[in-house]
């Protein structure tokens, strides 16, 4: 005698008036809980960098996984599921949207670190074409941070990584934002080769102002704060 088979389970139902509320409520306890966690965090959170990036993206990684993961474990209970779909896209919006923009306010603040942005007719360069015994005029200038958070002056040095290639800044210290010239040059005899040039700035001392404004440093305490990027150099034959 043969046992009885048993029959497929079916595709659960859903219907739209039990989906939504569910939906909804499960949108609504993840939107929230990023804004208590949010607000929580920044406010344990004594330093101005350090541990809010982790803080930025704490939620949106828990509450997509985690609602993936209790949709599937639910996906025969339609309410559960519609529960766990809400929290999905609580995790990218709002959870998601806040933190990218709390993350580019840490950028702006200079949380990320500064760098160099080279210029050569009004566009950005990360590499450049030189031939040997050319000179070429670039522009640069201090990105990562403003004016507000390091108003200070910033010391400015060159290096190559040859003899042969030579880049040049102004000796005055700059601030943030400010363009400033540099000048790269091959001499006559440099291999034809990929080299790399580098500008570093420095915060170099007190604010304009006095003691009394604080350190041009992070965050004030005078620590020196720098900004570096590096431009390839691809250098060719001489014209004949």
């Amino acid at each position: 005698m043969s046992a009885p088979t048993q029959s497929p389970q079916e595709f659960p139902t859903y219907h739209l008036r039990d989906f939504l509320p569910a939906f909804a409520l499960g949108w609504g306890l993840g939107a929230a809980l990023t804004f208590v966690v949010r607000a929580v965090g920044g406010a344990l959170l004594l330093d101005a960098c350090r541990g809010h990036t982790l803080l930025a993206l704490l939620l949106p990684l828990l509450l997509g996984p985690g609602g993936l993961a209790f949709t599937a474990a639910n996906w025969r209970r339609p309410r559960r599921a519609a529960l766990g779909l809400g929290l999905v896209v609580a995790s990218l919006l709002p959870a998601l949207y806040v933190g990218a923009r709390d993350i580019a306010s840490l950028r702006g603040q200079g949380c990320a670190g500064g760098y160099i942005v080279f210029t050569q007719g009004g566009s950005p360069v990360s590499s450049l074409r030189i031939a040997v015994g050319e000179t070429r005029e670039l522009t640069g200038r201090i990105g990562g941070y403003t004016t507000d958070t390091h108003p200070g002056l910033f010391t400015l040095q060159a290096q190559s990584s040859a003899p042969g290639v030579q880049v040049s800044v102004p000796a005055a210290p700059v601030r943030v934002g400010q363009v400033f010239p540099v000048r790269v040059s091959v001499r006559p005899g440099t291999g034809v080769n990929t080299y790399t040039a580098g500008v570093q700035a420095t915060s170099s001392g007190p604010k304009e102002g006095g003691p009394d404004e604080g350190e041009s440093g992070e965050g004030g305490s005078g620590k020196p704060v720098t900004a570096t990027s590096s431009l390839e150099l691809s250098v060719r034959p001489a014209a004949p």
